[in-house]
């Protein structure tokens, strides 16, 4: 009950600045300590089914100490960032192309990872919090996730209507494309929306959707000018390959699960039964339990430290880095997966 694990998360960043410090092939260090080290560290550790009982909940959705590690995250991040454009456009010490792509993909993929805890600050009431979460999206230019994810993914989520819900059979790559398009399309009219009931035109500074394109271009041309036209490229590979990442946890949270349809046209109520479980113990502790997250449809303001298992939800082999280099390969992803997929819904329907 301790919040000192969760801070180990910054180790990765140290990765980060001991791979530019030893140069070389060492810029690199990141994701492989990301997706080898720590999925064999999975496997060595093991998982961890641990629920808290009503009064330790109570306690621990209090503890500050937790939400100092998710509000330090957004710090780190953005410093992390101006650190790599400066090391990559303006730093004395010329770096190769290689060095520079290596440096780009290791901060891309801490910042995939920042993604994850903007989620969990997103999901919060407090204003501080909710901004820390959008700074973090603003630093891989993926602001409208606030929206779309709040206001769109947790009300569709297991339904075709949910373009983050992966359906069995799909790939990742075509999902990619499907959600990229799908997920900002769904924040615009989700605003348009919201600002249809205000009487606010599009064209307003109170369209949130305006300020989530102009921010993360107005970083962008920041950075260029502080450090050189290198930023540029620097800055928005970083962000692509955070944007993958995240779309590469998407994939995975609900593939192949559906909601039920009822007769009336709308569909069951989300139960821990739509959404993929991990309970490795070093992946939910960098992911800040994430992989609990059946829990966290079934209740989204609840912090990430207490988040529950839940035995009746389906079981993936292993966490989260492993399996977004498994996605990565799709035959060999349906090999492991779709099985896996047919088995659960048919004991599902034979329980129903």
């Amino acid at each position: 009950m301790s919040a000192l694990p969760y801070f180990s998360v910054f180790l990765l960043h140290a990765c980060l600045v001991l791979g530019y410090w030893l140069g070389g092939a060492w810029n690199f260090l990141v994701p492989v300590v990301i997706f080898f080290v720590i999925p064999l560290l999975d496997m060595l550790i093991g998982r961890n089914h641990t629920n808290y009982t009503a009064e330790e909940y109570e306690e621990l959705e209090h503890r500050l100490s937790f939400r100092f590690v998710t509000v330090m995250y957004a710090l780190v991040q953005f410093s992390c960032l101006v650190w790599g454009a400066w090391c990559v456009a303006a730093q004395p010490k010329a770096m190769h192309w290689w060095e520079m792509l290596g440096m780009a993909l290791s901060l891309g993929i801490l910042n995939g990872n920042g993604i994850n805890f903007a989620h969990e600050l997103l999901h919060k009431s407090s204003k501080f919090e909710q901004f820390c979460g959008k700074m973090l999206l603003m630093t891989v230019s993926y602001q409208h996730f606030f929206i779309e994810h709040l206001r769109g993914h947790h009300v569709r989520i297991a339904t075709p209507a949910d373009p983050a819900t992966a359906r069995r059979g799909e790939n990742f790559y075509t999902f990619f494309f499907r959600v990229l398009v799908g997920s900002w399309k769904s924040a615009w009219e989700l605003e348009t929306e919201r600002l249809r009931k205000r009487n606010i035109p599009i064209f307003h500074w109170r369209n949130q959707m305006l300020w989530f394109t102009a921010l993360p271009l107005l970083l962008a041309g920041a950075l260029t000018l502080a450090f050189g036209w290198l930023a540029l490229p620097f800055f928005l590979l970083q962000s692509y390959v955070a944007i993958q990442e995240l779309e590469l946890v998407n994939y995975l949270e609900h593939y192949g699960l559906m909601r039920r349809q009822m007769p009336n046209g709308r569909y069951e109520n989300v139960t821990a039964a739509h959404s993929w479980e991990a309970r490795e113990t070093l992946s939910n502790i960098l992911l800040v339990k994430l992989q609990r997250h059946a829990d966290h449809h079934i209740n989204p303001l609840r912090r990430y430290q207490s988040l529950r298992v839940f035995e009746e939800s389906p079981q993936m082999p292993t966490g989260y880095p492993g399996m977004m280099i498994l996605a990565l390969i799709p035959p060999l992803f349906f090999k492991v997966m779709n099985p896996r997929v047919d088995e659960y819904i048919a004991l599902r329907e034979a329980n129903a």
